[in-house]
């Protein structure tokens, strides 16, 4: 029996007019669904003075320079590309949030030589790295700043608070050409699903970084910045004013966080644009989707179809998807399918651009300019 091709209705969210020209698989992204999702941001955290948004997740020029359109001046990274690239866009304000070890110090010190308008930071739990930046910073003539890296409870990087904590804010403090900005706590642990549940860890796990912040301001010394959160919690951190919030995902969205956290406001934005390359059975169809368009560190469903939201992933390799369903006869050898990932920040990462879709049409390609580790230093 022939297959009954089924396209997207004319404005559904993921329908684009001139996809045929489009070769699979790519990244589309919905401009429209971008700017709802920034302006909600602002909205949430009552300004773009209370943002410092993580660019991991898109890694795009574009999207830097539309941020600072809306207002957002501040900026946190994950890379040093992702840092020249936010400078490349203009940023006054950015922030390395990984500890500069080998000749990373070196590296972001020529930064701040090279684009002298920005302010970079870093951060920092240990004394070797502190001599790492002071290093870096005495011999290139520039100053940096400094967060302290706190952890909050995820035990990945960070000083818990107490007295060490407090000695290493004081080394940072007396040395030349490194500049104390704040503190950082990042609570990547808390992630239920339940409201309730995440706000009171997020409240215990930040209950001993508050109680060492009041200390340290109670002795006098100036905090600049409290940088605390991503994107699970960013609305927790954003009812409390003397809080800078850093949600990365909110740009894009995903179905991971999506279905997980439905009191967040935001609505996906990246879609992947697959075809149906082979009927290899009855039931079966096998996409141009392989694990190395789509994230694949997670369990499957990785990637979720508009068309095809049941539908059962029997295998993925490299560069195939084979999906089960009773519907496979609907669909044509050819025919597209669009797709919402799981985890948006490492898939964008495997693709080199990102087609722009605005009133339902691909308009422009964007390059994804950080992917990799390094643009000029």
């Amino acid at each position: 029996m022939a297959g009954v091709t089924h396209l997207p209705a004319p404005h559904t969210w993921h329908f684009v007019e001139n996809e045929a020209e489009i070769a699979s698989p790519a990244l589309l992204l919905i401009q429209e669904r971008i700017e709802h999702n920034l302006r909600k941001m602002i909205e949430i955290a009552g300004g773009p003075e209370r943002l410092r948004p993580h660019v991991k997740t898109h890694k795009l020029l574009p999207l830097v320079e539309r941020q600072l359109e809306l207002g957002i001046t501040r900026y946190k990274t994950s890379t040093l590309a992702e840092a020249e690239m936010c400078a490349i866009a203009g940023a006054p304000d950015v922030l390395l949030a990984m500890p500069c070890v080998g000749p990373n110090g070196h590296r972001l010190a020529e930064l701040a030589l090279k684009y002298p308008a920005t302010h970079f930071s870093s951060i920092v739990d240990d004394e070797e790295t502190i001599r790492v930046l002071a290093s870096a910073a005495q011999q290139h003539g520039v100053d940096l700043g400094v967060f302290l890296e706190l952890d909050c409870g995820m035990g990945r990087t960070g000083i818990a608070p107490g007295q060490a904590a407090d000695f290493l804010v004081h080394v940072i403090k007396d040395t030349p050409r490194l500049l104390l900005r704040g503190l950082h706590a990042y609570d990547g642990q808390v992630h239920d699903e339940d409201l309730a549940t995440r706000e009171e860890k997020c409240a215990a796990a930040l209950a001993p970084v508050l109680a060492f912040k009041a200390k340290l301001e109670g002795e006098g010394m100036i905090l600049r910045e409290f940088l605390t959160g991503g994107s699970p919690t960013f609305a927790l951190h954003a009812r409390h004013p003397d809080r800078t919030c850093s949600p990365g995902t909110t740009v894009l969205w995903d179905f991971g966080y999506g279905d997980r956290y439905p009191d967040l406001p935001f609505l996906p934005a990246a879609v992947l644009l697959a075809r149906v390359i082979s009927k290899p059975g009855p039931n079966r169809l096998t996409l141009d989707l392989g694990h190395k368009s789509v994230a694949p560190e997670n369990p499957h469903p990785r990637v979720r179809f508009e068309e095809l939201a049941d539908a059962t992933t029997v295998m993925q390799s490299e560069e195939h998807l084979v999906l089960e369903t009773d519907r496979a006869h609907e669909f044509t050898i050819g025919q597209t399918l669009h797709g919402i990932p799981r985890h948006v920040c490492p898939t964008v990462s495997m693709h080199g651009e990102a087609i722009v879709v605005r009133d339902y049409r691909a308009v422009e390609t964007w390059p994804i300019t950080a992917r990799n580790r390094k643009i000029t230093v």
